[in-house]
C-alpha cells in the first residue's frame, strides 16, 4: 500500500486550491452576501439554494442535508474519492507533488481506481486524437468533411480515431504502465481468448468528459461498411461512467448555460459540434440514453433553476423524436426553469440544418418555440377526432390528467385554459374544473403536493429533535439562549480576534444546548480562539468527536453572522448575552440551594452560599451597566 500523505501536503493542498473554484465546476454560485456564495445542493435535490460556500475559510456547509466540510471533503463526496484520492487529484489541479511518509513518492500503480481510470481515459484521448491525422483515419476526417467540421473543429472538440487493429491502444497503454485489470475495468478494452482487446476498433471517436473536465467514457461512431457493431457504440457503465449521469458537451457549456441560465439539449455528439460552431454554446447531449432525473440534477444545479431559466429540447420530429419529446415532459415539473421544444424545418437535426441552411437557422431554431407542454399535449390530442363531441371527450379524459400533474396552481389553471382552446371546447371553467378535480385526487392518493407552511422550516427552527450530539433538549432557534449562542459559537470559529481573549474564560457548561456544547468543547481542545493560527478552523475539526458535531461546526463556521455590522460591540453583545444567562442559571441554583439549607442549616455553608449569592448578584449588576467591560 502507499504510504500516508504528508501532513503538510495536506495542508499546502487545502491552501492552493480555492474551494469555490473546484464547487464552481460542478454548480452555479451567487452571492449570498457576507463573503460566502450559495448553490443548489449537488448532494440533495432542492428548489432554493441551500447550499454556501465561505470561499474565506475554505469551507462548504448545505442547510438542507447538513453536509459540509472543506475543499478535500467535497471533492470526496462530490466524486465518491477516498481522502488519498481526493487530496492527489487537488494536487495534481495546483502542481503540488506529494510526499508519503512510508514509500517515499507514491507510484502510478498504487493510486487510487477512480485517478487510474481516468488517467487511462487521459491517455486514451490523446492517443486517439494524434490518430486522426493518420493515413488509416481519412475514412473519419471524410465523415467529419462532409457534416461541415475541419481539423480546428475536432480538436475543439477532442474527437479522435480507434484503429482498426485488435490491440493499438491497449499495447500503448500497457506501455504507459496500465495493467489489464485496469484496461478491462475502464472499458478502454474487452476480454478475448487469450488477452485483453481494444474495445473500439475503426470507429470515430468522441470524448465524453464530466462537468469537471475528465475524460470518463468514449462514444464510437461506425465509419465502414464491414463493422458489424452498432452505428454508435458507448462506453459501457464503470466505477467512472454512468450514461444516466453525464451529458456530452457539459464542460464546454457549463460556463454559458451558468451565465444564460439556458441550455439547449440536443440528440448526438455532431448536433452540439453544430450548436457549439453556430454560436449556440449552451448546447449539451445525453450519451445513448434518455434525457432523465440525473441529467435534470446536472442542469438545475448550472441553472439556478430560476423562474427565467430556459431548457430548450431540439428533438428530430419523427415519430421517434416525438417520444422522446414526451418521456422529457414526464420529468418536466423537476424543473423550475421553462421548458421548450424546437423542431427544425424538414425534421432536419442541428447538424444537418447547419449544412443547410448554415449558421444563423441552427442559432433561430433554438430560440423559444413551443412550450413543452403544450408540444406534448397536442401530440396526445393529435390522436383524436375533434371535430366530435366523444372525440374531444376522449382526448380530454387523457390530456387532463398530465395537466393535473402542474404543481405550480396558477401554472396549471393557464395551461387548463390553453387546453380547453386546443380541444375547442368552449366551457373553459369545465376543463379546468376537471383538471383541478385530478390534481386533488393525485394528492389525495398520496402524491406530493406543496409542503405544508409548518414544514417549511430552516434547519434547527423544528422542535423534533434532529441526530443528537449529546443527551440534551433538541436545538430550537426560537429559543432566545440558543439564537445567541449559535450566534457567539459563529464569531469565535468565524472572527475569533473579535471574542478574544473573554471567549476561552467560558466554560462548556454556559451553552445550554449540548450540540453547541460539543463544538466549544472542540473550540478549547483546538487551543482556543485568541491569536487563531491559519490551521485553526482544521484543528477544530479534528477535534470533533464524531461527524455530526464536525459537521456543525462546518455549518456555524460558513453561516452568515446576523449583523450589517460585525465589530467588537457585536461580538461583547453576545458575550455578555450568554454570560448573563450563565449567570442568572447560577443565581436560581443557588436561590433554591439556600431555599433547602433554611434557617437550620450549617452556618458555615449558608454564609458561604449566601457570599456566592451575593458576589453573583454584584457581577450580574455589572453585566447589565458596563457591557463588555465587565467581562
Amino acid at each position: 500500500m502507499a504510504g500516508r500523505i504528508n501532513d503538510d501536503d495536506v495542508k499546502a493542498v487545502r491552501d492552493a486550491v480555492p474551494i469555490d473554484a473546484v464547487v464552481s465546476e460542478y454548480l452555479q454560485l451567487r452571492n449570498a452576501g457576507g463573503g460566502n456564495l450559495k448553490g443548489l445542493c449537488p448532494f440533495h435535490d432542492e428548489k432554493s439554494p441551500s447550499f454556501q460556500v465561505s470561499p474565506s475559510k475554505g469551507l462548504f456547509h448545505c442547510f438542507g442535508c447538513q453536509e459540509g466540510g472543506d475543499t478535500i471533503a467535497f471533492v470526496r463526496k462530490i466524486d465518491h474519492l477516498s481522502f488519498s484520492e481526493a487530496v492527489e487529484r487537488l494536487a495534481a489541479t495546483a502542481g503540488i507533488t506529494l510526499r508519503y511518509e512510508e514509500g517515499g513518492y507514491n507510484p502510478s500503480h498504487q493510486r487510487g481506481e477512480r485517478i487510474r481510470l481516468v488517467e487511462a481515459h487521459r491517455a486514451a484521448a490523446q492517443f486517439y486524437s494524434e490518430q486522426l491525422a493518420g493515413p488509416e483515419a481519412e475514412i473519419g476526417r471524410a465523415f467529419l468533411a462532409e457534416r461541415g467540421f475541419d481539423q480546428a473543429a475536432a480538436a475543439h472538440f477532442g474527437v479522435g480515431y480507434s484503429p482498426a487493429g485488435w490491440d493499438h491502444l491497449t499495447r500503448f497503454l500497457r506501455g504507459k504502465g496500465f495493467s489489464d485489470k485496469e484496461l478491462l475495468t475502464s472499458g478502454l478494452a474487452q476480454e478475448s481468448r487469450r488477452n485483453p482487446i481494444d474495445r473500439f476498433r475503426g470507429r470515430l471517436m468522441w470524448p465524453i468528459r464530466d462537468v469537471s473536465g475528465e475524460v470518463v467514457g468514449f462514444g464510437a461512431r461506425k465509419l465502414r461498411d464491414d463493422d458489424n457493431g452498432p452505428k454508435y457504440l458507448n462506453t459501457p457503465e464503470t466505477p467512472i461512467y454512468k450514461k444516466s449521469q453525464v451529458l456530452y458537451g457539459i464542460d464546454l457549456a457549463k460556463k454559458d448555460i451558468a451565465k444564460s441560465s439556458r441550455a439547449v439539449v440536443v440528440e448526438g455528439y455532431t448536433d452540439v459540434m453544430a450548436c457549439h460552431l453556430a454560436g449556440v454554446t449552451t448546447a449539451i447531449a445525453t450519451c445513448g440514453t434518455a434525457f432523465g432525473g440525473d441529467h435534470i440534477k446536472i442542469l438545475r444545479r448550472l441553472l439556478m433553476d430560476n423562474g427565467s431559466a430556459r431548457v430548450i429540447f431540439t428533438f428530430d420530429g419523427d415519430a421517434a423524436g416525438q417520444k422522446a419529446a414526451l418521456r422529457a415532459f414526464e420529468d418536466d415539473q423537476k424543473f423550475a426553469a421553462e421548458t421548450y421544444i424546437a423542431i427544425a424545418p424538414d425534421n432536419m437535426d442541428p447538424c444537418d440544418l447547419r449544412l443547410a441552411k448554415g449558421d444563423e437557422a441552427v442559432a433561430d431554431l433554438v430560440q423559444p418555440r413551443t412550450p413543452l407542454f403544450e408540444f406534448a399535449i397536442r401530440q396526445i390530442v393529435a390522436r383524436y377526432d375533434l371535430e366530435t363531441p366523444a372525440g374531444r371527450a376522449a382526448a380530454l379524459d387523457e390530456a387532463a390528467p398530465i395537466v393535473a400533474r402542474i404543481k405550480n396552481v396558477a401554472s396549471q389553471h393557464e395551461v387548463a385554459v390553453q387546453l380547453a382552446g386546443i380541444l375547442g371546447i368552449l366551457d373553459t371553467q369545465f376543463v379546468v374544473k376537471r383538471v383541478a378535480q385530478l390534481a386533488r385526487w393525485a394528492r389525495d392518493r398520496g402524491g406530493k403536493g406543496p409542503a405544508p407552511a409548518q414544514d417549511r422550516r430552516r434547519p434547527y427552527e423544528s422542535e423534533a429533535p434532529r441526530p443528537s450530539f449529546a443527551s440534551g433538549p433538541a436545538l430550537n432557534l426560537r429559543s432566545p439562549a440558543h439564537r445567541t449562542e449559535r450566534e457567539l459559537l459563529k464569531l469565535a470559529l468565524q472572527h475569533p480576534h473579535l471574542v478574544s481573549p473573554a471567549f476561552d474564560a467560558y466554560g462548556i457548561d454556559e451553552f445550554t444546548a449540548p450540540p453547541y456544547a460539543a463544538v466549544r468543547q472542540c473550540i478549547q481542545e483546538a487551543g482556543g480562539a485568541t491569536d487563531a493560527p491559519s490551521d485553526y478552523l482544521p484543528a477544530v475539526m479534528d477535534c470533533a468527536p464524531n461527524d455530526v458535531v464536525r459537521a456543525l461546526v462546518t455549518e456555524l463556521a460558513v453561516e452568515a453572522v446576523h449583523a450589517r455590522t460585525v465589530d467588537e460591540a457585536y461580538a461583547g453583545e453576545q458575550l455578555v448575552a450568554v454570560r448573563r444567562r450563565a449567570v442568572d442559571r447560577r443565581l436560581l441554583d443557588i436561590q433554591g440551594t439556600l431555599a433547602r439549607l433554611g434557617q437550620h442549616g450549617d452556618p458555615a455553608q449558608l454564609a458561604a452560599v449566601q457570599n456566592e449569592l451575593w458576589v453573583l448578584q454584584q457581577y450580574g449588576q455589572a453585566l447589565r451597566n458596563k457591557g463588555a467591560a465587565a467581562l
